[in-house]
């Protein structure tokens, strides 16, 4: 077990990860971070939809992905897809955004784009290697989850959050959700939202509610499933 709080030690499929407050994943018998649906540009597929948005998530999102991999040190970087809100995201990024990318891309022995639902093909000129999947020791990595028995996958799309009740009140905040077999990381972007892990999407994936570990302010807390509760909307749905 790590003695940092913002780190989380844990076993998933008889591989040691490391979920990290941040909402990113270490595998230290693989030198490697993953991260999932980092959605670059989409305050600007707003815009050119009429829904004006500060456009500033692309840097946001950078700055922080720069830090993780700056506390992390890893020698590889997944990227689990949907890292680009669309496939004109990279037209619209500002120069020093993309020079910022093809910086941290090239600053390390490896950087790969796994093909999301957004971002089918990740734009090539700013470097590092495209994949539908890849196989990490036991892992499994992809962007959609299968909806049926995965050990060792790790997937990224449904932008997993969690509802703790207690002590008069509610907290929602993003997580990983997992059930020790297999994991779905949280959304990393900027202006991603999340969808509550109660939903059917989730008991598709593992059968049940599965557990939680949600990103605090300063460390990462296990939460079991039965802890957990819906939102109100799911809650109105299944009556």
């Amino acid at each position: 077990m790590t003695d940092r709080p913002e780190i989380l030690s844990f076993d998933l499929s008889g591989t040691r990860v490391l979920a990290d407050a941040e909402g990113v994943l270490i595998v230290p018998g693989e030198a490697t971070l993953i991260v999932s649906d980092l959605h670059f540009e989409k305050g600007s597929a707003y815009a050119a939809g009429g829904q004006l948005l500060p456009p500033y998530d692309t840097r946001a999102t950078l700055k922080r992905l720069a830090s993780a991999i700056e506390r992390h040190a890893p020698e590889r970087v997944i990227a689990l897809g949907d890292s680009f809100h669309d496939l004109g995201a990279a037209g619209r990024m500002a120069g020093d955004d993309i020079a910022a990318i093809k910086a941290l891309v090239a600053g390390l022995d490896d950087w790969v784009w796994i093909e999301g639902n957004h971002d089918p093909q990740p734009p090539e000129e700013l470097g590092g290697r495209t994949a539908h999947t890849l196989q990490l020791g036991a892992l499994v990595l992809r962007h959609e989850p299968l909806e049926a028995l995965a050990p060792g996958e790790i997937a990224g799309h449904l932008h997993p959050c969690a509802k703790v009740r207690g002590r008069g009140r509610a907290v929602r905040r993003r997580c990983f959700a997992t059930d020790g077999r297999r994991l779905i990381m949280p959304a990393f972007g900027a202006y991603t939202g999340g969808l509550n892990i109660c939903d059917a999407a989730f008991q598709a994936c593992f059968g049940r509610v599965p557990d939680a570990l949600v990103m605090g302010r300063d460390a990462v807390h296990a939460i079991a499933a039965r802890q957990c509760v819906p939102d109100r909307a799911q809650l109105r749905a299944s009556r």
